[in-house]
């Protein structure tokens, strides 16, 4: 029997969410966790009678975990299926998308590959920069949750999923966003202002830098330019 729903999310979404699905479900047992070693805690009679939902969260769930889950394990993943992997909306951006996304899918071993449920599409504003591209990201996916909320919390079996929508485009990752932040010494003035512009600003804890005869200097984004 379907009982319960273990939700993988940052701690400042837990209660609003939690919330949101007991709205729906009274009964229904909630279990926050954000990350693996919270996941790996809890019974595994639980797990049995469980759905795991992430809601954009970076943990990677190993596919004995998600195999433990009697009621599917299901991401909601701040980006389009163009857009799979790390950082989504640094890349589309860095990519002069015009279009981008929020996506609901099963989550599979390998990260963004598992059948996709619904996406919502909207348009880039013009002049849209990484924190106001993600602010809107942020409101499309909630919305995509209160959607899907009622159904998440109450059938144990969920809508078929759209085979007709499926992942596209590179897989991003950490790795790639690294690679882009090492900044060539023979880099173009505007190829280094776009760079600058999107991953200037030591997100994640990285930060565009170069190196000169062994030496690494760290970029820095003028506030002026912010």
């Amino acid at each position: 029997m379907f009982e319960a729903v273990v939700l993988l999310t940052e701690a400042a979404e837990q209660a609003a969410l939690s919330q949101i699905l007991r709205s729906r479900r009274q009964d229904l047992t909630i279990r926050p966790v954000t990350g693996i070693t919270e996941l790996r805690s809890l019974d595994p009679s639980l797990l049995r009678h469980a759905r795991l939902i992430a809601f954009a969260s970076s943990i990677i769930v190993p596919g004995e975990l998600l195999a433990s889950l009697g009621y599917g394990a299901y991401n909601f993943h701040p980006g389009p299926p163009t857009y799979p992997g790390w950082a989504p909306t640094h890349f589309a951006l860095y990519d002069r998308a015009s279009e981008f996304g929020v996506t609901l899918h099963a989550m599979a071993e390998r990260v963004d590959t598992g059948m996709i449920l619904d996406v919502t599409s909207f348009p880039i504003p013009e002049n849209a920069g990484v924190l106001g591209l993600c602010e809107l990201t942020y409101a499309q996916l909630l919305s995509l949750f209160v959607e899907w909320a009622d159904r998440l919390a109450h059938q144990p079996l969920l809508p078929a999923p759209r085979p007709e929508i499926q992942w596209s485009g590179r897989r991003n990752s950490r790795r790639n966003y690294k690679a882009i932040c090492d900044i060539p010494l023979d880099i173009s003035k505007d190829e280094l202002w776009r760079r600058m512009r999107i991953f200037g600003a030591n997100h994640y804890g990285i930060t565009p830098t170069l190196n000169l005869h062994g030496v690494t200097f760290a970029a820095r984004f003028p506030a002026e330019h912010a």
